[in-house]
């Protein structure tokens, strides 16, 4: 049997990977699709309020991550990608109601 600290290590990990896996999806999407350098986009996507259309861009990363964690029979992990995309989903919703 698995232990408490154990667990909740595991969905940190998981977490932390699917937090990494938005900001470089991020960066990706901003990098590849935009004709400006990377500072003068960020730039126009803080001047357009884009910014949450751009986080939802950015964790379709963690699709990649939740199957990877699936595939190698990590489940607690994919818990906290799962857990990760929530609280993006949510950041999103307020970003978009209230920004």
């Amino acid at each position: 049997m698995i232990s408490k600290g154990k667990i909740y290590k595991e969905i940190g990990i998981g977490i932390i990977a699917a937090a990494i896996a938005t900001l470089i999806g991020c960066f990706l999407f901003v990098e590849f699709y935009s004709k400006y350098s990377f500072e003068k986009s960020l730039a126009l996507i803080i001047e357009g309020n884009l910014e949450s259309k751009v986080l939802v861009l950015g964790a379709i990363a963690n699709f990649f991550v939740f199957f990877v964690f699936l595939k190698k029979n990590q489940i607690y992990r994919a818990r906290g990608v799962l857990i990760a995309s929530f609280i993006i989903a949510i950041l999103v919703a307020v970003l978009t109601l209230f920004f």
